[in-house]
């Protein structure tokens, strides 16, 4: 999807984003955003919050509560026989 508007600088350099953007971007109110300017562009990314990505997000792996305890006995071991 493309996009395009023309927007006004406010005062102290503010920029409003037009509600089609935000809502385009899912963008919420206390989200985060990445802002890069290269040349004379600037480029507006949405970031994900990494809770909300691991809630929502594509899963691509799985792993059974005991194949997690044998890995944190596993490593408890081995930090007990090398200690730091």
């Amino acid at each position: 999807m493309s996009l395009t508007t023309e927007v006004r600088v406010g005062k102290k350099y503010v920029i409003y984003l037009p509600k089609v953007m935000v809502q385009a971007l899912k963008l919420k109110e206390g989200g985060k955003a990445l802002l890069t300017l290269t040349g004379n562009r600037v480029v507006l990314e949405k970031l994900q919050d990494p809770l909300q990505l691991a809630l929502e997000g594509k899963k691509f792996a799985s792993i059974t509560p005991e194949k997690v305890e044998a890995i944190s006995l596993e490593e408890q071991r081995r930090d007990t026989e090398n200690p730091a």
